[in-house]
């Protein structure tokens, strides 16, 4: 029978060794996500949702969320023709706009 020295036992050791850490990491890379990972998903998500919303609500005119224009005094009216966007604006009392989309048909102006 061959005998094994200190040396040659650890040099043996040393195979097993490295199979137990590999299956360690690979164990620890498999596992599901934490508590914390989860909540942070949850949070990331609900800002997602809060910032679209904000952006829908940026894109359309304040003052006609309901398709209505607000009820209130008109502070002051602009008239823009000859360019891309000929538009009536109706600045109203409370601070908020209204464009209304205008079109020349038959020499007259036409908004609405």
């Amino acid at each position: 029978m061959r005998r094994i020295d200190a040396r040659g036992l650890r040099l043996a050791r040393l195979p097993f060794a490295a199979l137990v850490a590999c299956s360690l990491l690979v164990t620890a890379c498999q596992r599901g996500p934490t508590a914390e990972s989860q909540r942070l998903d949850q949070l990331q998500l609900r800002v997602d949702q809060l910032e679209k919303r904000l952006s829908l609500s940026h894109t359309n005119d304040p003052s006609d969320r309901s398709g209505k224009s607000p009820a209130g005094v008109v502070k002051s009216l602009t008239f823009r023709m000859g360019s891309q966007d000929d538009r009536l604006r109706i600045y109203w009392a409370d601070g908020s706009t209204s464009d209304l989309p205008c079109t020349k048909e038959q020499g007259t102006w036409a908004c609405g």
